[in-house]
């Protein structure tokens, strides 16, 4: 079974547009440490000169984030006593982020949705493997290179699962790319995701300006409810905290929270992009979705019990 959703990330002022979320087979539409390691991935040869459109894009994600950091926007602080949250909030949130779909697909193309959806995780190994496209300068690789190494042992232990990074063959693949690089990757969708239908693939890749990045995540139909693989595609001309905004939210959703709620906060699920990196709040959303005691394929009526267990566990004596 294939499902499709959009999770979006940042847009300039207060615009937003869904990236794809994608689950694998039929296609219906709907973010332990790592193994020490050098380089994640070796560049192939010496990247080429970026064209004038890609130049132009790289200055407009430069324009974005200064106009959203002049506006107090994506924040790195995790919230504050400015942000609280209780119990309920977290429960709400974490019921409208991961029981309920942003998007579905009519025909080809993804819808606003908001249809009921289950609790869907990994329940396997994550191996992550990176690759970069022909114009990705030596600086933006090595700067994703990075980021992810941190971040993935943050939510590792997050979720109590292995993370760890290959060359090649993993089953959450994360393509950095330029909006050159974009026009051909593809046919490169379709290797990844075996049986992915052409045009499907060509309107993934298809990323408008305003959409920064994006999350495909796939499942079995034999188990619909754990995730097979996922296929992250981040922008190679965002400025650094732009990127590393893309990076925190792509890799979150693919982990299973895949939708975005105006009512979380302090959390990168949200909209409105005030905060760039994952929140406390977002921490206890992983924890409670990873829980052993949440069954997969649990709908939003069932789950809500469960969860309000556990986030009163969680949450001890914090408001």
């Amino acid at each position: 079974m294939m499902q499709l959703a959009r999770s979006p990330l940042v847009a300039m002022a207060a615009m937003a547009l869904g990236a794809a979320v994608l689950s694998a087979c039929d296609l219906v539409p709907t973010s332990p440490r790592p193994e020490p390691r050098g380089e994640l991935i070796a560049p192939k040869a010496p990247p080429v000169a970026p064209s004038a459109r890609s130049e132009a894009l790289s200055a407009y994600y430069a324009t974005v984030q200064r106009q959203l950091l002049a506006q107090g926007l994506l924040r790195k602080d995790g919230g504050g006593p400015d942000t609280p949250f209780a119990k309920r909030n977290l429960v709400d949130n974490f019921i409208q982020i991961a029981a309920f779909e942003e998007y579905t697909i009519d025909g080809l193309s993804a819808q606003q949705s908001g249809n009921e959806s289950r609790i869907r995780r990994w329940n396997k190994p994550i191996r992550m493997d990176v690759e970069f496209g022909d114009t990705v300068p030596e600086a933006t690789r090595s700067l994703t290179q990075a980021g992810l190494t941190k971040y993935t042992a943050r939510l590792s232990r997050i979720i109590d699962r292995r993370i760890s990074f290959v060359a090649e063959g993993g089953n959450f693949h994360v393509a950095v790319l330029s909006v050159d690089d974009l026009d051909s990757f593809a046919p490169r969708l379709q290797e990844l995701v075996p049986g992915l239908n052409a045009r499907v693939a060509q309107e993934l890749v298809d990323l408008p300006r305003v959409q920064y990045c994006a999350i495909f995540t796939f499942f079995d139909s034999a188990a619909p409810n754990q995730i097979d693989s996922a296929v992250a595609i981040l922008r190679a001309e965002h400025p650094p905290l732009l990127q590393e905004a893309c990076i925190h939210e792509e890799i979150a959703q693919g982990l299973g929270l895949s939708n975005d709620s105006p009512a979380a906060r302090p959390s990168i699920f949200n909209d409105d992009d005030e905060f760039a990196f994952l929140t406390r709040h977002d921490e206890l959303l992983l924890e409670i979705l990873y829980d052993p005691r949440l069954p997969l394929g649990t709908g939003p009526t069932e789950a809500r019990p469960i969860v309000e267990t556990i986030a009163t566990d969680l949450l001890g004596g914090e408001s």
